[in-house]
Parts: structure tokens; sequence; C-alpha cells
């Protein structure tokens, strides 16, 4: 019996999913910020040299991702299928016993049903993947994406992943596993970690992925998936095993939110917890909602956040340069100059000097040894500093990275929370045409 599926409609308000003129209003000033206030001091410091971090248009713009992960055969895919009603059709994503998703599978939008080479995906730049270039063609070859038009992926992107399996060796993939995963985890706004309640083994992939977790905490979500398939008693020890095992690798005080249901269409086995499973998925599409609804706060706090870090980088290129010049006599030669300032910077109080005249935590700084290897490959003479980066007409790049920082920022996203006084108990949805 295949089950009722009209309440993810109605949790997601799938009916309603047009975006509002003041959602692209505010994206389109989040763009024009980026590309006026911290861009340019981006190019000029060469940072995403140091970050191996580059932010697109096509990430400012994109929908929120949805990264499913987890060992093989415990129902990711068969979760993406349920939620966007592929069962029984043509479109249906591949699921099996034995581990079947050997691709990254991106599921993304389209007016018509179609799949996208990860070759093609990755070359295009209006897309947020195009730089999965960099982790070579045995990957792009493992990254496929599939275009169908539906209400849900009008609203985000959903990412399927190879299932973990901890007897195999990280070189038998053929491409970087650990640093493709970190990629995606960087930039997910919802992570479903799925398990299977059979089978709870925490082995090395799957503690590596926790240790990836590091800071995207507040993005996890574990789920406990085919709940019906075990008696209630044996739930509540599954459970319990659970939270045993993940307690050493979730270094958080509050631990992350666990879903325990059936996500798949047939209905619920006989003699199981159906009202709680039901309750436990409308908590899950509630959180999924979230996400949807929020996802213009969350791009502005991540482009503020990222902001930031551009800020520290070019104060300390700054002040690499400052001490550079100081200490570069007539008869210096540069290169001792410069290994010794790198090498050794506290020497020159470089890191400390930010510190204590900038407003900044010394737990956001970056490593020291990151820039002995940037200095390696960037000459100091290929940059100027800062007092140099201004105009009579333009003014200073400083000075507009820190107005967009300080005031732009926090103006857009006020700007989008503030709504008229109502008597509704229902926030605003800016999905819908108002």
């Amino acid at each position: 019996i295949m089950r009722d599926r009209s309440h993810i409609e109605e949790t997601l308000h799938l009916n309603t999913a047009e975006l509002s003129a003041e959602f692209t209003a505010a994206q389109k000033k989040l763009l024009d910020i980026y590309h006026t206030a911290i861009k340019p001091m981006e190019d000029a410091y060469k940072y995403n040299e140091l970050r191996q971090y580059e932010v697109t248009d096509g990430e400012i713009t994109s929908k929120p991702m949805i990264l499913f992960l987890g060992p093989w055969s415990v129902g990711k895919s068969s979760m993406i299928n349920y939620l966007l009603g592929l069962h029984g059709t043509s479109q249906e994503l591949y699921t099996g016993a034995e581990p079947t998703t050997s691709e990254y599978t991106v599921i993304m939008h389209g007016e018509k049903f179609r799949t996208v080479e990860g070759i093609v995906m990755a070359a295009d730049s209006s897309r947020s993947f195009s730089p999965l270039e960099k982790f070579g063609q045995g990957f792009l070859e493992r990254l496929v994406g599939i275009e169908m038009p539906h209400k849900l992926l009008e609203r985000v992107t959903l990412v399927d992943t190879p299932g973990i399996i901890e007897n195999r060796k990280q070189q038998e993939r053929g491409y970087p596993y650990n640093e493709v995963c970190q990629w995606f985890i960087d930039r997910a706004d919802l992570i479903f970690l799925v398990f299977d309640p059979t089978k709870l083994d925490v082995g090395g992939e799957l503690e590596m992925l926790f240790r990836q977790m590091k800071g995207r905490e507040s993005q996890l979500r574990l789920i406990l998936n085919k709940a019906d398939t075990v008696s209630t008693q044996d739930l509540m020890r599954v459970y319990g095993a659970l939270f045993w095992s993940m307690a050493p690798l979730v270094n958080v005080t509050e631990p992350p939110r666990v879903y325990v249901s059936s996500f798949w269409p047939l209905d619920y086995t006989g003699d199981t917890s159906r009202e709680l499973f039901m309750k436990e998925e409308i908590s899950l599409l509630d959180d999924l909602n979230q996400v949807i609804e929020n996802q213009l706060e969350n791009k502005i706090a991540f482009i503020r956040q990222h902001g930031i870090r551009v800020r520290i980088h070019a104060l300390l290129v700054d002040r690499y340069l400052q001490t550079y010049y100081d200490k570069l006599g007539w008869f210096s030669d540069p290169y001792e100059v410069l290994h010794d300032i790198v090498s050794d910077p506290d020497k020159y109080y470089i890191f400390k000097s930010i510190l204590a005249k900038t407003n900044i935590s010394k737990f956001d700084l970056p490593d020291k040894e990151a820039y002995e290897d940037f200095f390696g490959v960037n000459p100091m003479a290929n940059f100027k500093q800062l007092s140099y980066h201004c105009s009579w007409s333009g003014g200073c790049l400083l000075d507009k990275l820190e107005k967009a920082i300080s005031h732009d920022l926090p103006a857009l996203l006020n700007s989008i929370n503030t709504t008229p006084d109502t008597c509704e108990e229902k926030p605003k949805n800016r999905w819908r045409r108002q």
C-alpha cells in the first residue's frame, strides 16, 4: 500500500512556491555588495589562493543545498525518491540492497527531465559547481546532474552521495573522497546523515566524515531510517547505541537532532509506532522548510563572514608588506628578509599587531603556515599596501569593505526581516507572491 504524500506539499507550501519581488531585489542587492565591496579586495590580495575558496555568482544565487550522507544501502536514494514522488516513475533513482550509488548525483530543477554530465556542470559558470574541476577528471566522471520539473526543486537542490563503505581503501575510489565530501559539507544548508537501525557500524570513513563536520554541526541532522523494520524495544536500544557511537565524534554540547521514521513511499509495517513516525516526518519537513524560508538570511550571513575573512587577509598582507619594507635595507637580500619574516612572524608581532589594532578575534586568524605557502607562490612585489588602494573618485578598498561588513549587509538583513505588525501567527512566506 502506498502512503499518502499530501502532508509533504502542505508542510513545504509547494503550491505557493513562487519567488516574491522583494526576494529577487534583495538577492540582486547582495550580489551588488559582493561585487563592489568584497570582490575587489579579494582580487587585490589574491584571497582565493590562500583559502582555495572562490565565491561565484552561481553560489550566491544558488538554492539551498540539501546533502544526503551515510553508509551504503540505508535508504538515501529512497528518501529522495519519496520526497520528490518519483517511486514507480522512469525518473526514479536506482535503489537496492547492495551499494547502488557510486556517483555524486545532483538533483536540480529544469524545464524537462534530462541528465547532465559532470564535466558539463563544472564548465558552466552560471552553476555553483564550477569549482569542482579542481578534483580532476576521475571525480567529474562520477558526478552527474539530473534536471526535472518539480515544485520542491524550484526551492532546493538535493545531493545524493556514494555510501560509506568501511572496508574500502580511499585510493580505490579514484578521486579524493574526503576532500570532495568536505566541499559539499562546506556548502550544504542542511546535512542529512542517514542510518539503518539494523547496521550501525562506525568505522574510519565515518569517523573522518564527522571530523570534517567541525563547525557545521548546526546543519547536521541524524536520521534513523527504516524504523518500522524493528520492534519498538529494539528501536530504543538502537537509538541509545547511535548516541553511544556518535558521542565521541560530535564535539558539541547540544547533540544533533535525530529523526526516527521510515522515509519511503510504502506504508509502515504493522504493529509499529505509526503516529510517532508521522510526527517525526512532519518535524523533518518543517526543518527543511525553515532552511528554505531562511535561505536569504543564511546567504547574507555567509557573505558577511566571507567578507570578514577577506578583510583579515588584507590586513595581514598589508602588515607583512609594511614589515618587509621596514626591514629591507640598501644591502639586504630581499629573499632572506622575506624568508625571515614569513618563517617567524611572531618575532615581528605581525599577527599580534592585527589583534591589537583591529576588532578581530584570535580564533578568526588563519594559520601562520598558510602565509609561508602564500608568499612562496606570490612575491611581495605583486602587492601594494592598503593605503595605495585608494582613489579620489572611488575611495579606499578597505573603507568600502568595512562599510559592507558593519553597515550594508546588516542593513540588508534587517530590511528582509522587517515586516509590518500584524496579528498573524505565521511568519511571512517570501516564496508566495504578496
